[in-house]
């Protein structure tokens, strides 16, 4: 009588054996990519801040700044996965943090909001390469069963890069100015290319796709035009007018084209035929949705802890180590309430949690007890993590091992579009509401200058200063009027993430299907005994 067979390791011993080290250094590369959008957060209000301080950037450029970087990033995500499909994924991470540190040095040195921007763009052309090559390396190091675990401690990182980075940035801008925060990304760029040559194995799909460069152009292209519609608006406090309605007509016309492009195309970006799979496609929604969420509360929750309450940069980092910490604690723990519910009832909950506090938001105001805050944002954070991790391990596994490259573009790709579409749409909704609810108090202002000063606290709060004690009633109104649009935008995210809860609870499935990976792996093992 024989003994069963185990099943054949689809892993190199050698690299089997050092897969936890080479984990660390994918970690390491994509605490960059996300440390730098969180010591971002804390460092908007120091960059709208007038020159020599800051840039004196509007509400805009900020959202520019932001969005510039996660649109370059979201709209080449595809095409670097294919890349590193095609090249080699270690080659093409290699390049990416080369690109991204480059991006990083020019920035911290930028001379006005424009440069700023256009150096942000840089950083999300070499960021792209990172952040697919980092999930695709890691579902070709580890076997499938370690798979989730691997995939949950990556998504752990994003936690530790959330705590690390407000409270890194907070340190910088106490004792350095506001460009430090991207110049830091420079040693440890050095340092992660350095582990990376000599511990990532190199792997690439043996028939990679072919490079669509219709698609890419078509989709960033669309993306721009939606985007920059969207925070026009916001920005007028006016979606009628027909500047903001063309741009955003002409965004949907473009990316209608970029779909029938790509249904058509034998070499498409995205292969449209993926989203037949119901599950993937709600994964897909679901951490579109998140991010969406998520980023656009970001963003004005630093105005509301250093305009509104005062907190200084360092203090605003650390009142943010609750959201970070539990995602570190309960990313790598999710897949046991998998196992033991679904992925339907955890990921269902995790949104429905994470809604809850997105609207727990509206009833903050300037002398809530700042505990109250801290509650918000751990609760935030457990939430996201019961999606985060349950949804990349469906994604990831949905397509073969071969396009791992791919299955992590398309994920990463719907967490920037969804993030940048949060901070446009979000970003919109609280400037629209901020001018709306300041407009009235701004009518003693010299006629040339009200307009700037109420497209944002920060505009305002800078006119304010100007005026000394006769500025002190506009200080107060400006903080009436910047809650009251807090309030209107949290509303907004809450009921964004109460969809996703909605899309996955009908149809992701109660328990992971045996995929056809799972099926063959069995039959191998049935023809070896």
């Amino acid at each position: 009588m024989t003994s069963p067979a185990a099943p054949a390791r689809r892993v190199p011993e050698a690299v089997h054996r050092r897969r936890w080290a080479i984990l660390g250094v994918l970690m390491l590369s994509l605490l960059i990519v996300v440390l730098d959008n969180s010591i971002l957060n804390v460092a908007i209000k120091t960059i709208s801040t007038p020159a020599p301080t800051g840039l004196g950037a509007t509400q805009s450029e900020l959202e520019w700044a932001i969005n510039a970087y996660t649109l370059v990033f979201a709209g080449l995500l595809f095409t670097a996965g294919l890349l590193g499909d095609r090249l080699g994924r270690k080659k093409v991470l290699v390049g990416g943090l080369v690109v991204f540190g480059l991006g990083s040095a020019l920035a911290a040195f930028s001379g006005s909001p424009a440069e700023l921007i256009g150096f942000r763009a840089v950083m999300g052309l070499g960021a792209a390469f990172v952040m697919p090559a980092t999930l695709a390396v890691l579902m070709n190091v580890f076997e499938r069963e370690e798979q989730p675990k691997a995939i949950g401690i990556w998504a752990g990182g994003v936690g530790l890069a959330i705590a690390i980075g407000p409270i890194t940035g907070g340190l910088l801008l106490d004792h350095f100015w506001w460009g430090s925060v991207f110049l830091i990304n420079v040693p440890i760029v050095v340092l992660a290319v350095a582990l990376m040559l000599w511990l990532v194995p190199d792997s690439r799909d043996p028939k990679p796709g072919r490079i669509d460069p219709v698609g890419v152009v078509l989709s960033v292209a669309g993306l721009v035009l939606l985007v920059y519609g969207i925070i026009k608006g916001g920005q007028l406090a006016d979606f009628t007018d027909p500047t903001v309605l063309a741009a955003i007509g002409g965004g949907l016309a473009v990316l209608a084209a970029f779909v029938v492009v790509e249904k058509r195309s034998d070499h498409s970006s995205i292969d449209m035929a993926y989203f037949g799979n119901r599950v993937f496609s709600a994964a897909i929604v679901a951490i579109a949705l998140v991010f969406f969420a998520l980023m656009g509360v970001t963003f004005f929750a630093v105005f509301y802890t250093q305009s509104v309450r005062g907190y200084s940069p360092l203090e605003t980092g650390l009142l943010m180590l609750p959201l970070a910490a539990a995602q570190m604690i309960f990313a790598p723990r999710a897949r046991l309430l998998v196992d033991r519910f679904g992925n339907k009832a955890t990921t269902t909950a995790g949104l429905v949690v994470l809604a809850a506090m997105l609207a727990a938001f509206a009833t903050l105001d300037g002398d809530t007890p700042i505990w109250v805050l801290e509650v918000v944002f751990f609760l935030m954070g457990a939430g996201m993590a019961h999606v985060m991790t349950p949804v990349s391990v469906v994604i990831m596994q949905a397509l073969p091992r071969e396009k791992a490259g791919s299955a992590s573009a398309l994920s990463n790709t719907f967490r920037q579009v969804g993030g940048a579409l949060g901070i446009a749409v979000l970003g919109s909704v609280l400037s629209t509401a901020y001018r709306n609810g300041i407009e009235d108090k701004l009518g003693l202002l010299p006629p040339g200058v009200r307009h700037a000063a109420g497209e944002s606290i920060e505009a305002t709060l800078a006119v304010a200063d100007r005026l000394g004690a006769r500025g002190e009633p506009l200080a107060a109104a400006a903080d009436d009027a910047f809650l009251h649009a807090m309030h209107v935008t949290a509303l907004w995210g809450a009921g964004v993430a109460m969809v996703g809860a909605v899309v996955v609870a009908v149809f992701l499935p109660g328990r992971t299907p045996a995929s056809e990976e799972d099926r063959e792996e069995q039959e191998m093992v049935s023809a070896a005994d």
